[in-house]
């Protein structure tokens, strides 16, 4: 038999295995479960600030710690599922992770519930790579993968909908760990039924999984990240140079080192190709452009605004549908005009509805802000299941796990950045709010900790006393929401430039 034949007869089995599209269906809840726990975070964040009273750095640390400590273990792990089994590294994975979210649902101090966080994303580090390695061992048919990406993405942002839809429902009716609890049940139908119906797939010739590289991943990412959100929060300061040097010279030392392994944590030749190459940028820069923004409008629609957290959630749905929509179309819409074109697009939307948030203030009607969730979401589906395609048709499906990684990574580092550079310009404008007359001093500093913390703490003044300091510090953080809107808007259209260029002459497989 030639080898042609055997790779033809390979092709046809991979296409026509059986229960492929079950398998996918049990896949797509670890995107469920880790989509969902991201988006109610931002919903339970003011009764987190009531409870547990975090300072506005730990809130902060709150909200972004999980994406620092996944974005530091991903490409370890994607490259130890290549080595151990997929299958097996989200099994295992999506059981920590069910374990770690009790223990976030009943955090009692701020120190654990950031140190919670933290396990959740080492839990989370497992899940995303495996899934769409996974799915590139299953679909070996390009229009086939195509379709069950955009399927992958959908349920990425059908999470992001049922999220604040049901941690809204769970925080009007019961206490706000409620909402870290509800990925119990979805974990335990991945686990028994995945065990079951994901066939088992690896790289039949990995080699040792070299540790030194995953420590230089791990201190050489989370090193950048906390320098830039140091620099952001409080400009140049010690601290923030010394993560710096830390963070660049560990990712030096991990990049010389894979150049050099036989069997490198990542294969950096992968980068050589333009294509995958723009298509990980792309994804970087528009989360980093959207996260921060995302992180405080569920605030805005509850502590500004003044809906109730179901309200909320149910507010931000149409960026959802977009997203939902669009993915499920983006591959037949790429190979029909471009790829470069689609995402250029997707992104130059998500860019102009941002800019369009520069006009927001307190009593900005929702249609102007729903039609502008909505095209955030069209753009954003339209361009993320598209990157994700092209950066699995880049590579062999050996290094399904590897490359998955490298796309998860530049997620979860653009939300990192995202939250610690947008968020701290919200902070810092928030911060420099005047504190109306008569308010005592130590009311003033909790108020001008966070948003939540100024309305708990107006409680205990005079009803115009209390009134006054809310106004204001409502405002203050409106103002840095339409300031963090901008840079946004400006990242995401200079990446819709960018992606024109290093896009050119990218298709998908026929």
């Amino acid at each position: 038999m030639t080898t042609d034949s055997i790779r033809t007869e390979s092709h046809i089995e991979g296409v026509r295995r059986p229960g492929r599209w079950l398998a996918l269906s049990v896949l797509v809840l670890a995107v469920l479960l880790v989509a969902v726990d991201a988006t109610v975070l931002g919903l339970a964040t003011p009764f987190l600030t009531e409870d547990l009273k975090p300072s506005g750095t730990q809130l902060l640390w709150i909200g972004d710690v999980y994406s620092f400590v996944i974005a530091g273990l991903l490409v370890s792990m994607g490259s130890l599922g290549d080595r151990i089994g997929r299958k097996k590294l989200l099994l295992i994975g999506a059981t920590a992770f069910g374990a770690v979210s009790v223990l976030t649902a009943y955090a009692t101090s701020p120190e654990m519930m950031i140190v919670a966080r933290a396990l959740l994303g080492v839990a989370g580090a497992t899940l995303m790579p495996s899934t769409l390695a996974l799915i590139r061992n299953l679909f070996h048919d390009a229009r086939e993968r195509s379709l069950a990406i955009g399927i992958w993405g959908a349920m990425a942002s059908a999470g992001a909908a049922v999220g604040p839809v049901v941690g809204g429902f769970l925080l009007e009716h019961f206490w706000w760990g409620s909402v870290f609890l509800i990925n119990l049940p979805v974990m335990a139908v991945l686990v028994l039924v995945g065990a079951k119906l994901i066939p088992e797939s690896k790289n039949p010739n990995p080699g040792p999984w070299d540790l030194p590289s995953v420590a230089l991943s791990l201190v050489g990412v989370i090193g950048v990240v906390y320098a830039v959100k140091e620099l952001a929060s409080h400009g140049p300061t010690l601290d923030a140079g010394a993560g710096a040097v830390i963070g660049v010279a560990a990712l030096t030392w991990f990049v010389r080192r894979q150049l050099t392994l036989p069997a490198p944590l990542l294969d950096m030749h992968l980068f050589r190709h333009r294509g995958f190459s723009g298509a990980v940028l792309a994804d970087l820069l528009t989360i980093l452009g959207l996260s921060g923004l995302v992180f405080f409008l569920s605030q805005f629609f509850q502590l500004v605004q003044g809906r109730q957290p179901l309200e909320a959630g149910l507010a931000e749905l149409p960026a959802a549908i977009g997203a939902v929509t669009a993915g499920l179309v983006a591959g037949v819409v790429a190979r029909r005009f471009s790829v470069r074109s689609v995402v250029a697009g997707g992104l130059a939307a998500v860019g102009l509805s941002l800019a369009v948030l520069t006009t927001l203030d307190q009593h900005t009607g929702y249609p102007l802000l729903g039609a502008a969730l909505l095209v955030v979401g069209v753009g954003a589906g339209f361009s993320f299941t598209v990157t994700a395609d092209v950066i699995l048709s880049s590579v062999p499906k050996e290094q399904a796990g590897a490359a998955s990684a490298v796309s998860e990574t530049a997620y979860e580092l653009g939300a990192a950045l995202g939250i610690a550079i947008l968020g701290s310009i919200v902070t810092g404008v928030y911060q420099s709010f005047t504190t109306p007359v008569g308010v005592p001093s130590d009311i003033a500093s909790a108020a001008h900790e966070s948003l939540g913390g100024a309305v708990e703490a107006s409680g205990g003044l005079a009803p115009e006393t209390a009134t006054a300091l809310v106004a204001s510090a409502q405002e203050a953080f409106v103002d840095g929401l339409r300031i963090a809107s901008g840079v946004g808007a400006a990242v995401l259209l200079v990446t819709a430039v960018a992606a024109w260029f290093l896009l050119r002459g990218q298709k998908l497989e026929k």
